[in-house]
């Protein structure tokens, strides 16, 4: 899946990175559940292109003038602020490239990403967490309007977010089963708007892809959740043998039941269990070590639940920690035992001795 998506996004990119055409690129937006490894996919993917191109033009810029400085940076990456705005977009993109931007005005900031992105030849601008705007903003509207604007450039533009399709950013389509791809209807305001086609005009100029997360059901979806959890075994830093640890016997069955395919909630719960089995010295993956917690909203806290970017994570009551049976332990255990079992009373104190008023009369005397 995660290939497919990647091949998609080299091809639009590749395809406005060697056309010379002044004409506005086609974009390409990536929509996914939350955590489900689109950023990761989108930049593994740019980077490779980012090497073939800086080869073949020899580490240059090739637009760059003589006696010029030589600024390359063929993909640029930004994320969506919250509440974005024109001014705060461009700001986050000029912060990319490393430009001053204090006093500019709002045009000002987009003729500098302008000449930013020219300069830089940059030919390719990744915005993530596109879905933070929810079009119920006027500021919204104006920063979807300068996206618009920067199609005119000679960049393709990569958007990443969650519900693309149903977000507002394009129209209500529904997906077909069979080619899997997103069909919209005909728009339904033609003649209430001035221009009848502004609705179609965004999705047209924007190829959407899907990326979903892994399945178990048919055997090449199990060999494709096998060859994910091989590659995690190749990354894990545990002092023994790591060969088998998560793909032998029932271990990819129970990690696709707690993580129903996400790469994220897999990718948190792997952490967990290995910085687990350093402080337990044990230096192993286990179901009983991995049954003691689990995944988190807290464990992703650069996602925006109010954007659905946060991923539904199975329900799991992890099982508590055992407690070591060392000396020290048994002996606490014993002397508790002992002390319940034969409960301490305290002795009760003697009555004082009552002396009469004669007595006490006749010891005053004395010491006066």
């Amino acid at each position: 899946m995660s290939e497919r998506v990647a091949h998609a996004v080299l091809a639009r990119v590749e395809d406005g990175a060697l056309s010379h055409k002044a004409g506005t690129r086609g974009g390409i937006m990536v929509n996914g559940d939350g955590a489900q490894g689109k950023t990761e996919t989108v930049c593994e993917a740019l980077a490779c292109f980012q090497e073939e191109w800086l080869a073949l033009n020899n580490y240059a810029n090739p637009d760059a003038m003589p006696g010029t400085r030589d600024l390359v940076a063929p993909v640029a990456y930004v994320r969506c602020p919250v509440k974005a705005t024109p001014i705060s977009t461009c700001q986050r993109i000029l912060d990319f490239y490393g430009e001053d931007y204090k006093g500019m005005r709002l045009e000002d900031l987009v003729r500098t990403v302008k000449t930013a992105v020219v300069e830089h030849a940059t030919k390719a601008l990744v915005v993530d967490d596109i879905t933070r705007l929810k079009l119920h903003r006027e500021a919204d509207h104006d920063v979807l309007d300068l996206i618009r604007e920067m199609m005119s450039m000679p960049v393709t533009l990569i958007l990443v977010g969650v519900g693309i399709p149903t977000s507002g950013l394009l129209r209500e389509g529904r997906r077909d089963p069979k080619t899997r791809e997103w069909i919209y209807g005909p728009v339904k305001d033609r003649g209430l708007s001035p221009n009848d086609h502004a609705a179609s005009r965004h999705e047209r100029r924007f190829q959407v892809v899907d990326l979903d997360p892994f399945r178990y059901s048919r055997p090449a979806e199990m060999e494709a959740w096998m060859v994910h959890l091989r590659r995690l075994e190749g990354e894990l830093r545990l002092l023994n043998n790591t060969d088998g640890m998560l793909t032998d016997g029932g271990m990819p069955e129970y990690l696709f039941s707690g993580t129903k395919g996400v790469v994220g909630i897999l990718e948190k719960l792997i952490q967990h269990g290995c910085r687990r089995a350093m402080e337990d010295k044990s230096e192993h993956l286990t179901k009983d070590l991995l049954n003691q917690f689990t995944a988190t909203p807290d464990d992703m806290p650069d996602l925006d639940a109010d954007s659905g970017e946060q991923p539904n994570i199975p329900r799991h009551d992890p099982t508590p920690k055992k407690k070591a049976t060392g000396r020290i332990e048994q002996r606490v255990l014993r002397t508790q035992c002992v002390r319940t079992r034969r409960p301490v009373t305290p002795t009760p104190r003697p009555p004082a001795p009552r002396y009469s008023a004669t007595l006490c009369e006749l010891r005053l005397s004395r010491r006066i």
